[in-house]
């Protein structure tokens, strides 16, 4: 097994992973044999029938949690099929039922209409992710990512070797849960890292996508070209086993999922139902010394809170300068914010058409807002920052899902603060990789939607039901 080793680096500028046994909280180590490794076992993949849809592009869709509404009903209208209908159900007022079980019956009846199709043999299948120009061919020292989709084996955080770093909400953990048991499916697969060492994992990986001819293939309206490959070769699947049994796992993208997966395995247990198909999730696992991802931040709306008097209170902690552009330059303050987060924990507030570059937190009332320990760490991640010092001390709101919007985009956030009703974004520094893996390594969470790790996994390329395994 390993672990991430903070102060460490490789030549992508992620932090290297050491060989490491688990304490438990007794602080006994356990047995060499009952802390399993990382597996990401095969399985009869669900797709698309191409030739009943429009298109892959056009049933397919980013993760749920970062499709915003008017989004949601612009793949709705791209094809009858659109997987988000599945994973944001849209259920009638007043009618019986609800999202869950209307997501279950389209999945029913686009399976018994060979809409969607079991694949025949049990497979790992590679993904790759690649940044394409207008006229479709790759963008030269652009985006590329490439792992292996499969079921993951599902331990608790304290093992190890699925490791979290984000806190989660229950409201959509238990959200993600009622849908998965309602489908009896994993409808989207979360994203995890592994250092690979160029293991035989990253090398079957890379040998197929650049030998073997792809399952499927679409071109997406980001730019970004997806290609998938199934692994149906046993003996490429136990050669790939073998190496990430010796690995861990960092959870990127997919928290919330991966909590519910946890939840739905528990209940089942609890249930007398022993183990089962719940006892793994979909998932997506690249290796960041091959394929470094991008790493950025997600930001806030403040509904009813004006700029002007937050920016008044923030001078009690902060350094604060209107900038003369405002909102309008979006740009300008982008580029403002960057440059204060080369040397500094810094915000951007906007809004009413005024944007306030917040900078050089004052380090009395950090320490005591941020009193986790090592402060060397934790006084400098902006979300922690920003929960602790704006939000707890100085604003006296709770960063929760029912007052606060997590926006992934910098510039729809912007914009949404300047339209009705009227609110204030909070733009936040990226934390780096080199704190993310220190944070994993001391068993530690930051604050819910704090990091946006990229490109994302495309959902509906490939969905797991529990009947096929």
């Amino acid at each position: 097994m390993t672990k991430p080793d903070s102060p460490g680096g490789n030549h992508h500028g992620l932090p290297v992973l050491q060989t490491y046994v688990p304490i438990l909280p007794s602080g006994q180590a356990p047995a060499a044999d009952s802390v399993p490794g990382l597996v990401l076992a095969p399985f009869r993949g669900v797709r698309y029938a191409e030739e009943r849809v429009s298109g892959l592009a056009e049933v397919t869709s980013p993760p749920y949690d970062v499709i915003a509404a008017d989004n949601e009903s612009q793949l709705m209208a791209m094809d009858p099929h659109n997987v988000v209908r599945l994973i944001l159900p849209r259920h009638a007022p007043g009618q019986p039922g609800s999202p869950y079980e209307d997501a279950a019956a389209d999945l029913t009846a686009w399976l018994a209409s060979g809409i969607l199709v079991p694949d025949s043999k049990p497979a790992l299948y590679v993904y790759e992710q690649f940044e394409v120009g207008a006229n479709g061919a790759e963008v030269e020292g652009g985006i590329r990512q490439r792992g292996l989709i499969g079921a993951l084996g599902l331990v608790p955080p304290s093992a190890g070797i699925v490791q979290p770093h984000e806190n989660v909400v229950p409201g959509p953990v238990a959200g993600r849960r009622q849908l998965m048991e309602a489908t009896q499916a994993n409808l989207e697969p979360i994203f995890l890292l592994y250092e690979g060492g160029n293991g035989a994992a990253t090398k079957l990986a890379d040998s197929v996508a650049s030998s073997r001819l792809p399952l499927a293939e679409a071109r997406t309206a980001d730019g970004l070209r997806h290609r998938v490959w199934a692994v149906t070769d046993p003996g490429e699947q136990e050669a790939a086993a073998a190496d990430l049994a010796q690995r861990t796992a960092l959870i990127a993208d997919g928290h919330h999922r991966y909590a519910a997966y946890r939840q739905l395995q528990q209940r089942r247990h609890d249930s007398g139902a022993g183990s089962g198909p719940w006892d793994l999730g979909l998932a997506l696992l690249v290796d960041s010394n091959a394929y470094p991802p991008r790493l950025g931040a997600i930001h806030r709306l403040i509904l009813g809170l004006v700029p002007e008097v937050a920016a008044r209170l923030a001078a009690e902690a902060f350094s604060v300068r209107e900038l003369p552009g405002g909102s309008a330059d979006v740009d300008a303050a982008l580029a403002d914010l960057a440059s204060a987060c080369d040397t500094s924990v810094a915000f951007l507030l906007t809004g009413a058409g005024r944007a306030f570059l917040l900078t050089d937190p004052d380090p009395a009332l950090l320490r005591s807002a941020v009193p986790d320990q090592p402060g060397e760490l934790w006084q400098h991640l902006p979300g922690r920052v920003l929960e602790g010092l704006l939000f707890d001390r100085i604003w006296g709101i709770e960063d929760d899902a029912r007052s606060v919007q997590a926006i992934h985009d910098a510039g729809e956030a912007i914009r949404a603060a300047e339209a009705e009703p009227a609110g204030t974004a909070v733009i936040c520094c990226p934390m780096s990789a080199a704190q993310v893996y220190q944070v994993a390594a001391l068993g530690q969470r930051v604050p819910r939607k704090s990091t946006s790790f990229g490109p994302k996994p495309r959902t509906g390329l490939v969905l797991r039901l529990f009947a096929e395994g």
